[in-house]
C-alpha cells in the first residue's frame, strides 16, 4: 500500500498540473509569435552581454597597465551577475500584463470561463510569465561566458557559476511572481506598471548588496541571499494562489482608496472591546499576545539562532586580542562617558530613538517581504552579541560574564521587546499568505496592523524606554564592577 501511494503522488500532481501546463503552453506560444515582444528581448539579451564583455576586456587592459589585477578578478563575476539580471527587468512587462493586460483587451473572459480551478489558471499564467525572462537570462549568461573567455580567457569556478545561476533564477521567479500578483490585483496596466516600482527598486537595492559581497569575494554569503530570496519567492507564490479569484478579477472595475473605511476598520481593531485605557491594557494587549503565541515562539527560536550565527562568524572574522582587553575597564571609562554626557536624559533619548528607528525599519521592510527582512534585522543585535561572546571566549574571558555585564541588565527588557515586534511582523506577513475567513485581504491586513500598533505602543515603546534608561545609567556601572581591573 505504501509503494502504491508513493507511485500515485507524482501521477496526481501531473494530473492536477496538466491544465495549468496547457495554459502555459498557449501563453508561451502567443508570446513567441509576437515579434514586438521577442525581438526587443532577444536583441537586448544579446547586446548587453557583448557590452559587458567589452567592459571586462577594457577593465583587464587597464588594470594590467597599472598593476591592479584584483579589480578585474572582482569585476568580471559581478558583470556575470548583472548580465543575468538585466533580461529579467526587461521582460517584466510580460508578467505585468498577464492578467490585467488581457482584461483591458477583453480577451480574458473565455479563459476565466474555462473549467479550470483558480490555482491552475494562476499557476499556468505564472509559469508562462517565467519562461521568457529565464530563457533570456540563461542565454545572456552563456553569451557573456563565451565572449569573456574568448577575450580574456576567464572561466568561473563551478561553485561561483552555480551561485550566479541560482541567484538569477531566484530573482527571476521573485520578480515575476510579484509582477503576476500585481497584475491579478490591479484594474489597469497603468496601475500595474506604477506598482512595479515596488518590485524593481527593492531588487535593485538587493543587487547592490550582492555586488558588495562579490567585490569582497565573500561568495559563501551568497548562499544566505539565495535562501532568503527562495523564502520570499515561495511566500509570493503562495500569496498569489491564495488570493486569486476569477469572479473578483472580472467584477473589479476600479480600485477606490477609501480612507474613512480603512480608518474605521483600524480603529475598531485597535480599541476592541476596551472602554478605558485600563481595560485596553488588561484585555486587548493580553488577547493580542495570545493570538501571537506561535509567532512569539518562532521569533524566540530565531533570536537564539541569531546568537548562534554570530558565534559561527567569530571563527571567520576574529578580532585582535588587544581590542578585547575588557579588564582595562575602570573609572576612566565612566568618566569618558560622562564627558560626552552619556549619563543624561539626552543619552537615554539617543539610545531610545536609535532603537525606535530600528523597529520602524524592521516593520517597514517586513511589510514588503512577508516579514522575512524585518525579522532578519531584529536578529542582527543578537548576532552581534553572539559574535562578541565567541571572540571574548577566544582570548580566555568568560562569555557568560561578558553577557551578564554588558547585555543582561538592559537586555531583560530590550530582547522581549524585539521578540514582540518580530512576532507582529510575522503576523503582518502571514495574513497575506492565506485568505482570512469572513475578511477581505485589506480588512485582515488592517486588523494585523492594528495588533502590531497596539503592541508597539502598549509594550514595546515602554520596554525600550526602560531598557535605554538602564543601558545609559546602570549597564556601564555594572560592566566596570564585573569586568574592571
Amino acid at each position: 500500500m505504501d509503494v502504491e501511494m508513493i507511485k500515485a503522488i507524482p501521477a496526481n500532481i501531473r494530473k492536477s498540473m496538466t491544465p495549468a501546463l496547457i495554459i502555459t503552453n498557449r501563453e508561451v506560444r502567443d508570446q513567441f509569435r509576437d515579434w514586438r515582444i521577442i525581438f526587443p528581448v532577444a536583441a537586448l539579451t544579446l547586446f548587453f552581454p557583448w557590452l559587458m564583455n567589452f567592459t571586462a576586456a577594457q577593465a583587464v587592459n587597464f588594470v594590467q597597465k597599472y598593476g591592479a589585477p584584483i579589480v578585474a578578478e572582482r569585476l568580471i563575476p559581478f558583470l556575470l551577475m548583472v548580465v543575468g539580471f538585466f533580461p529579467i527587468s526587461v521582460s517584466l512587462v510580460i508578467a505585468l500584463e498577464s492578467f490585467v493586460g488581457e482584461k483591458e483587451r477583453l480577451s480574458i473572459e473565455p479563459l476565466l470561463s474555462s473549467p479550470l480551478e483558480d490555482w491552475q489558471l494562476y499557476m499556468g499564467k505564472l509559469l508562462a510569465s517565467m519562461a521568457p525572462p529565464l530563457a533570456a537570462s540563461y542565454m545572456g549568461i552563456i553569451v557573456y561566458l563565451i565572449g569573456v573567455y574568448a577575450q580574456v580567457g576567464w572561466t568561473p569556478a563551478p561553485i561561483l557559476l552555480l551561485e550566479v545561476v541560482l541567484l538569477t533564477t531566484m530573482q527571476a521567479i521573485l520578480m515575476v511572481s510579484g509582477a503576476v500578483v500585481i497584475s491579478a490585483q490591479t484594474t489597469s496596466v497603468r496601475a500595474a506598471n506604477l506598482l512595479a516600482s515596488f518590485i524593481i527598486i527593492p531588487v535593485a537595492l538587493l543587487i547592490q548588496g550582492e555586488a558588495i559581497i562579490m567585490f569582497w569575494a565573500r561568495y559563501s554569503v551568497l548562499w544566505w541571499v539565495i535562501f532568503g530570496e527562495a523564502m520570499i519567492t515561495v511566500m509570493l507564490v503562495r500569496s498569489g494562489v491564495a488570493h486569486f479569484n476569477r469572479e473578483e478579477l472580472l467584477g473589479r472595475e476600479l480600485d477606490v482608496l477609501n480612507i474613512k473605511w480603512g480608518w474605521r476598520v483600524f480603529k475598531s481593531a485597535f480599541i476592541g472591546v476596551a472602554r478605558n485605557p485600563i481595560d485596553w491594557y488588561r484585555l486587548e494587549i493580553r488577547r493580542t499576545l495570545q493570538r501571537l503565541w506561535i509567532p512569539l515562539i518562532i521569533v524566540s527560536c530565531l533570536m537564539v539562532a541569531g546568537i548562534w550565527v554570530g558565534t559561527t562568524q567569530a571563527k571567520i572574522f576574529t578580532l585582535p586580542p588587544d581590542i578585547l582587553n575588557l579588564n582595562n575597564l575602570d573609572r576612566g571609562f565612566i568618566e569618558g562617558l560622562e564627558a560626552v554626557r552619556f549619563f543624561s536624559v539626552s543619552g537615554i533619548g539617543m539610545v531610545w530613538l536609535h532603537n525606535l528607528r530600528v523597529i520602524a525599519l524592521a516593520i517597514a521592510l517586513g511589510i514588503f517581504t512577508f516579514g522575512v527582512l524585518g525579522v532578519l534585522i531584529l536578529m542582527l543585535p543578537l548576532a552581534v552579541i553572539g559574535y562578541f561572546m565567541a571572540n571574548v571566549a577566544n582570548v580566555g574571558l568568560s562569555p557568560i560574564m561578558f553577557f551578564t555585564a554588558l547585555v543582561l541588565p538592559h537586555g531583560i527588557f530590550e530582547i522581549p521587546a524585539l521578540v514582540i515586534v518580530g512576532a507582529s511582523i510575522l503576523q503582518l506577513g502571514g495574513v497575506l499568505l492565506a485568505p482570512t475567513q469572513n475578511k477581505t485581504v485589506g480588512e485582515a491586513w488592517l486588523f494585523a496592523f492594528a495588533d502590531c500598533t497596539k503592541l508597539v505602543l502598549g509594550l514595546v515603546l515602554p520596554l525600550l524606554l526602560v531598557a535605554a534608561t538602564i543601558e545609559v545609567l546602570v549597564t556601564p556601572q555594572i560592566a566596570v564592577l564585573l569586568l574592571g581591573s
